[in-house]
């Protein structure tokens, strides 16, 4: 297998790997409040985007010609890179528990008087 051969193998690996990483962002997503499916549906689709941008360009890459290898591959770097910053953000959004949530919404001055809220 040549050089290239290995890292189009590699690169499509690592994808499966975030494909599934993504899929459990899908799972989480829908045992959420209705306000946190919101926000992690926006990360869901900005990766699934990105996710299909980086497959292009990497079959763009694995059946390129040697003369076009270089300027593919940068390409393909930097979409890689989008999608494994997109990927780090989306996992690091987390959603905070509902009752902290619930709390925000209420202002100090908007508890009932005897201090129950």
């Amino acid at each position: 297998m040549s050089r290239r051969d290995e890292f189009v193998e590699q690169m499509k690996a690592q994808l499966d790997e975030w494909n599934t990483e993504i899929e459990a962002l899908v799972a989480r997503a829908r045992k959420a409040s209705a306000e946190a499916q919101h926000r992690y549906q926006d990360d869901i689709e900005r990766l699934k985007r990105r996710r299909d941008e980086t497959q292009r360009r990497l079959e763009e890459l694995q059946y390129a010609g040697e003369a076009a290898w270089d300027s593919l591959q940068q390409g393909f770097d930097d979409a890689w890179e989008l999608l494994r910053k997109a990927l780090s953000d989306a996992q690091r959004h987390e959603p905070p528990p509902k009752d902290v949530n619930e709390a925000d919404e209420e202002s100090p001055g908007s508890r009932s008087p005897g201090g129950s809220p």
